[in-house]
This record gives structure tokens, sequence and C-alpha cells, in this order.
């Protein structure tokens, strides 16, 4: 059995590559079609499609009944979506980062963090929690409507797609991405029982990992192609939505249990979100010094995971 686990992972990883690359392409030539900014692209399109795994699990996960994978899926993807998406792909390349992005939506993502811990002190997500986290996601959606609206430009955008095949490419591309986020989800968490590691490392890497990897080749691919406002509006609107609408929906269906463990867990994605900002203050700029940081501070929470 083991060759089908290996070769699940590497289905999954070119289905992921591919996929992501067909992605950015589409949303970027989208955005410059309709002469809509990047930046908005990235936090709304693109930050949804790519967390449309996180959403299918969660939120199956709901009505299956087993909700106490929902907190560890989304509070392990937040984390590594920003120490090592981010980390690595501001080690590939450094990625401007908007002035809007550090005032607000990064502000907004650490706000929304602490809203879920502060929810989850009781042990669980309930049904008026899930409005609650609804209800700032609808305000999110219409802060950045505003932003649209703010920054939208006029004017004739030349763009070699018709735009028909940009669609395709964004609607292929996400299909692509969902189903190799499975087969890699599928080989990594069989590989990881066949060494003995625990469940809770499980839902909180693993499968962390496994539904964060569109975000991860994403970023990586609009980092390489110079889309940074894609590559960071990804990795932010991606987690504003995890908790917002995935971990509000999914206590819309169903109580969702809030383990103590995980009241860590979640302090450390409000530290990721502080060391983002702190780390594109000085410049507006993430660069490869900060992704090492980044690096350096997952690498701590692995450690930390594997000893506790």
């Amino acid at each position: 059995m083991l060759w089908i686990y290996i070769a699940s992972l590497i289905i999954g990883f070119v289905l992921l590559v591919k996929g992501s690359d067909y992605f950015v392409d589409g949303a970027a030539g989208f955005a410059t079609k309709a002469g809509i900014p990047q930046l908005v692209i990235g936090l709304t399109i693109v930050a949804i499609g790519t967390s449309v795994p996180e959403a299918a699990v969660s939120i199956t996960a709901a009505f299956s009944g087993n909700t106490d994978i929902t907190i560890g899926n989304i509070v392990g993807s937040n984390i590594l979506n920003v120490f090592l998406i981010l980390g690595i792909s501001s080690v590939i390349v450094s990625l401007a980062v908007a002035r809007t992005t550090i005032r607000y939506e990064i502000p907004y993502m650490i706000f929304c963090t602490l809203l879920l811990l502060f929810l989850g002190r009781d042990g669980s997500i309930t049904r008026w929690d899930g409005l609650a986290l609804w209800i700032a996601f609808l305000l999110y959606l219409g802060y950045l409507f505003l932003q649209a609206r703010k920054n939208r430009e006029d004017g004739n955008y030349e763009s070699k797609e018709k735009v028909w095949k940009l669609v395709i490419y964004m609607l292929g591309g996400i299909a692509a991405i969902v189903a190799g986020s499975k087969f890699a989800v599928y080989g990594a968490t069989e590989l990881a029982r066949l060494w003995g590691i625990s469940e809770r490392v499980i839902g909180l890497t693993i499968v962390a990992l496994g539904t964060s990897l569109p975000e991860l080749f994403t970023s990586v691919v609009a980092a390489r192609k110079k889309n940074a406002d894609i590559a960071i509006g990804n990795i932010v609107g991606s987690n504003i939505f995890n908790i917002l609408f995935v971990v509000g929906t999914s206590s819309l269906l169903a109580r969702v249990p809030f383990e103590p463990h995980f009241m860590m867990d979640t302090v450390i994605a409000i530290g990721a979100g502080l060391v983002l900002l702190l780390c594109s203050l000085p410049k507006k700029r993430l660069g490869r010094a900060g992704g090492i940081i980044m690096l350096l501070c997952y690498a701590g929470y692995l450690a930390y995971l594997f000893i506790f």
C-alpha cells in the first residue's frame, strides 16, 4: 500500500502545480481586463477559491458530526499559511505589501483570530457564535466592495485572452487545486499513520498542510510571476475567510467543540499575524529576512507540537 500513498502525493502535487498556475493567470488577467486591483482579486476570488478545501473538510465534518476536526484544521491552516507559505514565497522573491493590507486587512485578520479565541473560551463555538462570525464576514465583504469601487480604474485594458477563457482558467484551476489537495491529503495522512504520528498532530500539520496546499502553490506561483498583491492578499483573505465563513458556517450547522489544547494553537495563530505585521511595517515589504524568521517560527511550532 505504500506505493499507493506515494503515488497519491505525486498526483496531488502535479494537479496543484498546474491548477495554481492556470488559476493565477486567469485571476490576474481577469483583474486587468475588468480594471479591478489585483489586491482585491487576491483578497476575494483567489482567497475564497484556495480556501475551498478547508471549507469542504470542515463543513462536511459538521454535517457528519465530526466537528472536532474543524478548529484544528482551520487554526493549523492559518498558522501554516502565514509562517510557511508566506515564508517560502518571500524567500523566493521580496513581496511588496500594500498600505491598505498593513492598515486594515492584516489587523482584521488578527482581530478575527482574537474573536475566535474569545468565542471558544467556554469550550465550544455555538450557533450564536456562528452568527457573530457571519456578521463579521459580511462586514468584511462590505469593506472589500468599497475598496473595489474606490480603486477601480477606468480605461481600455488589453489582454491576449478572451474573458470566457480567463473564467475557464480560473474554474479549471480551482477544480485541479481541490482534486490535487484531496489526493495529497489522503497520501500524506496515510503515510503519517503508518509512521505512528498522533491524530492531533495530523490534524494541525498534515491535514492543515493538505488543505493549505492551494494557498501554497497559488502564492508561490503568484510571487514568481511578480503578482505580489495576489500572493499576500491570497493568504490574508484566506485566513479571514477560514475563520469567519468556514467556522461560522460549520457552527451554524452543528455545535463545534473548541478543545482546551486549541487555545495555545489559536494564540500562536494570533502571534503569526503579529509577526507578519511587524515584518511588513518597516519597508512596506516582506523580504527574505522576514521569510526566514517566519520559517524559523514554523519550525518552532512543529517542535512544540511534537513535544507537547
